[in-house]
């Protein structure tokens, strides 16, 4: 399958099952596209009827593009077979160990953002913090089930998981305590609003912490509308400061600034910028998941105004780096050459198999967009996964478990895409997400642009 656009003043060419990106003039592009229906003869008669003015494109010229083309396809890097689908299910009935685990330590929060997916921390049910003992069962849990696998992840997750710092504390000392006789290395995780972000907590994670996502929607009136305390105020002038400091004294340790853009704000190129322009360089803004009957739910007008927006990003990337003021964007952090591989590339995130995500009580469930959803409560951390039959679901997700994926271009950069977002969308693990789909696409195309465009200015 081969994926052709344009963008920027590029003419880009992708051949899905390899990965192949191509660069070509006006000429081959539309060549390229009429390759496989089209005889050597009619392709001939269609490119001079459409460029016979131009000198430089002759008889000649076109059959000579037109080997190049068969060359490609005989080397495996245009139009080549996609080979992968067996390999999906295979993979996928193979993986029997839990390698990640995502830790609500606290099921509660100091903000009271109208939008949480989480409802405000308590995933439609009672607030409630999780205590040493449960989190200890469940780093148990997650070496027990790890078989060999070395490199384990546990992500600590809310609600806002500061309102339970010491028990965050204890457990990493708890999990350090232990890697070593289980011949483990635990890469750990945190998500926080910043509220409470203060000296000893990033002294903490710029130790202990791998990553840390700082929540964050951009300019202030943007990031007031939606993300206030209990009292109805904008938490953006309180943690602010916080954030700051933090990736002041981060260094060169992981981090990202996620937002979250609206109905409200589909000029959400202006947040992103916003937030470069104080200094954060790692970046992530994700489109809300509602019903569309919330007033901020984005709506299909808004489809065409976010794909400009996507492009306006990319370009003004470019701009940034060439300028010497460069930031990272998590949606366009794609590597042409070197990975992920083709387990990660079909199999996609591992939820339900994997990745878990742990209540606070120690039930499990697929991820966090499930945790509440009774239908969806896979087992708990003492007794292991009971509810095989939902598990088997999340093990045939895969980049072709839906009719419409097998037939995507996109297939091998999403995975067969988010089961969480088709399931709130469609009602079905097993369902397609179109809205997801559509801008998932248009980052993909935007991202493969900058790489064209980076690997012609070397």
């Amino acid at each position: 399958m081969v994926h052709q656009y344009k963008l920027n003043g590029y003419n880009i060419v992708l051949d899905t099952a390899s990965g192949s990106v191509h660069t070509v003039d006006e000429v081959a592009y539309d060549i390229i596209a009429l390759y496989k229906t089209h005889t050597r003869e009619q392709i001939v008669g269609e490119i001079l009827q459409k460029y016979g003015q131009r000198p430089d494109v002759t008889r000649e010229e076109i059959l000579a593009c037109i080997s190049d083309i068969e060359a490609l396809e005989s080397a495996g890097k245009l139009f080549s077979e996609d080979t992968y689908e067996g390999l999906a299910i295979d993979y996928k009935n193979n993986s029997k160990v839990v390698k990640a685990l995502c830790l609500h330590v606290a099921h509660t929060c100091n903000l009271n953002c109208s939008y949480c997916f989480a409802s405000q921390g308590k995933y439609q049910g009672e607030r409630a913090l999780m205590s040493f003992e449960v989190g200890k069962q469940a780093f148990d849990f997650l070496i027990a089930n790890s078989d060999t696998r070395r490199n384990l992840e546990v992500d600590f997750f809310g609600g806002e998981p500061l309102m339970n710092w010491d028990v965050v504390k204890q457990l990493v000392a708890y999990a350090r305590s232990i890697e070593k006789e289980h011949n483990k290395n635990f890469r750990f995780t945190l998500t926080t609003n910043g509220v409470l972000l203060d000296d000893e907590v990033i002294e903490f994670c710029n130790r202990e912490m791998s990553n840390v996502v700082l929540s964050l929607d951009g300019r202030r009136e943007v990031h007031d509308h939606f993300r206030r305390d209990f009292a109805g105020k904008g938490s953006y002038d309180k943690i602010l400061p916080n954030f700051l400091r933090f990736i002041e004294k981060r260094g060169d340790k992981s981090y990202y600034v996620r937002g979250t853009f609206t109905h409200n704000n589909t000029d959400f190129t202006n947040d992103l910028f916003h937030m470069a322009d104080l200094g954060f360089t790692e970046l992530s803004m994700e489109p809300v998941v509602c019903p569309p009957t919330d007033p901020y739910a984005l709506t299909p007008e808004d489809l065409p105004v976010l794909f400009e927006q996507y492009e306006i990003l990319a370009k003004e990337m470019l701009k940034r780096k060439k300028e010497g003021r460069p930031f990272t964007f998590y949606h366009y952090m794609i590597d042409l050459k070197h990975g992920p591989c083709i387990y990660k590339r079909i199999t996609g995130c591992g939820s339900g198999t994997e990745y878990l995500a742990v209540t606070p009580w120690g039930d499990l469930y697929p991820c966090h967009q499930f945790v509440g959803d009774e239908a969806y409560r896979l087992g708990d951390i003492w007794n292991g996964v009971q509810n095989t039959e939902v598990q088997e679901g999340f093990r045939h997700c895969n980049a072709y478990s839906r009719p419409e994926c097998r037939e995507c271009w996109a297939k091998l950069y999403c995975s067969g895409g988010c089961a969480a977002n088709s399931y709130h969308a469609t009602g079905s693990i097993g369902g397609v997400y179109q809205y997801g789909c559509e801008l998932f696409k248009k980052r993909m195309e935007c991202a493969i642009m900058m790489q064209v465009a980076e690997a012609e200015e070397a």
